[in-house]
């Protein structure tokens, strides 16, 4: 039985989240945490809350044990982007900086 996790409206690019989702996708639980734990990007620490909030989930609802988890599918999809801000460019134009955000899915499975 799949359980899944969501974080949305994660204020980081999912290109940089996508960086560390492909790290742990289809692995076991205990092996993707210490990844996680390890993995020097930024992203790292959001996908890890997801992933344990998936986990106790499992447990706590399902009552599956976490020994036999693995993420079955990591995935970071774009959110909204937040409002355009202006920068100034060469003679006297203006350049927009979009803010993007990401929605965190980390599904988690028991393999029945």
């Amino acid at each position: 039985m799949q359980t899944r996790a969501t974080a949305r409206f994660v204020r980081m690019s999912p290109q940089k989240v996508r960086l560390v989702t492909r790290l742990i996708s289809k692995r076991p639980v205990d092996e993707a945490v210490a990844i996680l734990r390890f993995t020097p990007k930024r992203a790292a620490r959001v996908v890890s809350k997801v992933l344990l909030s998936a986990v106790a989930n499992a447990e706590n609802n399902y009552g599956m044990d976490r020994e036999e988890l693995y993420v079955a599918q990591a995935v970071a999809n774009e959110g909204p982007s937040l409002p355009k801000r202006f920068r100034a460019k060469a003679r006297g134009q203006f350049g927009t900086v979009t803010r993007r955000t990401s929605h965190v899915t980390v599904v988690v499975d028991d393999g029945r």
